[in-house]
């Protein structure tokens, strides 16, 4: 598109949709996270909505949204911006289906049983990045201990808005 050229991005929109068709036809199980700038100069409606359509089209579930803000003596700052209110609305939108995009991860793996990397007590993380509150009291019930840098086996029995939440199998 016209903006990842303006942005000097050495790929197209349709690039980065046929490497992930490709990475999820050799392994259904990824996840894909993204950065998505909201107003990078010159955006316009019809370009914004295909960064939001984006979002689906991949299936992202990890996505970091930030507004354009100018830095002074680059290419971009010299281009007419966006206004302000614009890239604040559009930031907010790209935020909101972000979230709905990790509920929506978070549903299908809910009921699962997988590995995750214990961070601390308590919290660990999937292979794909997936946050994992763990049960301490249920674990420890049971006798189970975790402990940083472990692996250890756990059964995801629901999720929140941030995290996944399960027990250690």
């Amino acid at each position: 598109s016209l903006i990842l050229k303006r942005m000097k991005r050495r790929h197209s929109r349709d690039d980065a949709i046929a490497l992930c068709e490709r990475l999820r036809a050799a392994r259904p199980e990824i996840s894909f996270g993204a950065d998505i700038i909201a107003g990078f100069p010159t955006e316009t409606q019809t370009q914004f909505e295909q960064s939001l359509s984006i979002i689906d089209v991949i299936d992202i579930a990890w996505l970091h949204v930030f507004p354009y803000s100018p830095k002074l003596g680059t290419p971009a700052a010299k281009m007419p911006a966006v206004d302000g209110a614009v890239i604040k609305v559009r930031a907010a939108q790209l935020r909101a289906a972000g979230e709905r995009a990790r509920l929506r991860h978070f549903s299908r793996r809910s009921g699962a049983r997988d590995i995750a990397l214990i961070e601390k007590p308590g919290f660990g993380r999937l292979a794909d990045f997936t946050p994992v509150n763990i049960d301490r009291v249920a674990d420890a019930q049971k006798g189970r201990q975790m402990q940083a840098g472990q692996l250890r086996g756990v059964s995801l029995t629901g999720y929140g808005d941030d995290a996944m939440t399960g027990v250690l199998t």
